[in-house]
């Protein structure tokens, strides 16, 4: 899934991101409105982790949902 259609499926996607991601807030969520880089940096803010360990969850979310 590229970050287009992160962006565009965003609304449909939220759920599923607020159960891998349980810190999140729903204000979080509707702030990142489906932009990867926001969505890298709220999962830095809120566990505390490096840039690269973000990007990685994040490309395991995108390809557990591609599959």
């Amino acid at each position: 899934m590229n970050n287009d259609i992160l962006k565009g499926k965003w609304k449909q996607l939220k759920g599923e991101a607020k159960q891998r991601w349980s810190e999140l807030t729903d204000d979080d969520l509707d702030r990142i409105d489906g932009k990867k880089e926001e969505l890298v940096g709220a999962i830095q803010e809120k566990y505390g982790k490096t840039k690269k360990e973000a990007e990685q969850e994040l490309e395991e979310f995108r390809e557990k949902l591609d599959s």
